[in-house]
């Protein structure tokens, strides 16, 4: 009785399941259409996908031996993908789903290798890198040079040469200029400003920081210098104006500014082979830190001492506000020459001191873009 009723249950649930759907067992033998996180490498390198003309995806694999094209299997869609997009167009990048192996995008030739080792992955640079500008470049991105508008308070007539016959012209600054409008002062005719940062060891101009970003912010191109102190050794005073001034990309070279001082605490005046060797201390330090060899600022009195015949491969800035440099340095070359200590401008409350580059306006994007030049002493 026991065996009729089981084997009446069996006979029973093959009827039922002969009339019901086979939708589920169906479903167990076909692949999902979900895509999940797990992407099976092929077995060769994919370099490349190309729509033949019947619109059919091949994928061309790369060998050293040939090329050999296989017809892939559908690709697998997840359901934001699951339609294409009707703006697509055959071989378009677009129409490839996102995430698909960056390999894509890469065709070198990759070598023969054994089914057991994974196939080598080229990264792919997304974004080519940007070009670093060549050391000439800043001199073609000079923006445009203003022309000489100042007036003097004491105006000397250079004749034939007067400093208004060149071009570019500039300023230096220190606190005893106070707020300074740099947007007026680049509007008449201020190029350039260097800027007082340190002198001694341990002095800092208390405007130099605003100074060094205003000027910059007016699109001026500024330089450091420093007072140099002959109470000092050249070591601590040349670390000082490295612990102070910032090395910038695009500055001008550091200025070392050598005079007698009359005003100052300290009434030494060294020898001239001590003079010159204390400035070649100063100057190879900051040479070594900034990259640039520094400018010699100096007066007539401290050059008949000290300089004349010295440092000829360095770039002179002189003092000559009664006369033209060649006659007050007979046979030094120069680079810049300052002119006046009585200039005016609507930038700056009192009086300013006026200088400018020995050169054109070609010569002078030159040099900024690194050209190494000393002028003529004429």
């Amino acid at each position: 009785m026991r065996i009729f009723g089981v084997v009446s249950f069996v006979l029973a649930a093959l009827c039922l399941a002969g009339c019901s759907s086979t939708s589920s067992v169906d479903a167990l033998q076909v692949p999902s259409n979900e895509t999940t996180s797990s992407v099976v490498r092929p077995s060769a390198p994919v370099t490349k996908a190309v729509r033949t003309v019947d619109t059919e995806t091949t994928v061309e694999a790369a060998s050293m031996s040939g090329a050999a094209r296989i017809k892939p299997p559908a690709p697998l869609l997840d359901e934001d993908n699951a339609r294409p997009d009707e703006n697509s167009r055959p071989g378009d990048e677009n129409s490839r789903p996102f995430g698909l192996a960056e390999e894509e995008t890469v065709a070198f030739p990759a070598p023969d290798l054994p089914d057991s080792v994974e196939p080598p992955v080229e990264a792919a640079a997304l974004v080519s890198p940007p070009k670093r500008l060549s050391r000439a470049a800043p001199a073609m991105l000079a923006i445009p040079v203003t022309r000489y508008a100042f007036r003097d308070a004491k105006p000397i007539n250079f004749g034939r040469s007067s400093p208004r016959h060149l071009a570019v012209h500039g300023v230096d600054v220190s606190r005893w200029q106070g707020d300074i409008n740099w947007g007026k002062l680049r509007a008449q005719g201020a190029n350039f400003a260097y800027i007082k940062a340190t002198d001694g060891g341990d002095h800092l101009d208390p405007m130099f920081m605003r100074n060094w970003r205003g000027a910059d912010a007016a699109g001026l191109k500024r330089g450091a210098y420093h007072f140099f102190y002959w109470c000092r050794t050249a070591g601590e005073q040349a670390d000082w104006f490295i612990r102070n001034v910032p090395r910038v990309e695009g500055a001008l070279p550091p200025v070392i500014d050598v005079e007698w001082n009359g005003d100052s605490s300290c009434r030494r005046r060294p020898s001239r082979e001590k003079v010159l060797e204390k400035m070649q201390v100063f100057m190879d330090k900051l040479e070594r830190h900034y990259g640039q060899r520094p400018i010699i600022y100096t007066s007539p009195d401290f050059y008949r001492d000290n300089l004349r015949g010295a440092f000829p491969d360095y770039a002179f800035w002189l003092r000559a506000v009664a006369a033209h440099p060649s006659k007050v340095y007979p046979g030094r070359k120069w680079l810049f020459w300052q002119y006046s200590g009585s200039g005016l401008s609507h930038g700056v409350r009192g009086r300013v001191d006026l200088n400018v580059f020995h050169g054109d306006e070609r010569q002078w994007r030159a040099w900024l873009g690194g050209g190494q030049m000393v002028a003529d002493a004429d």
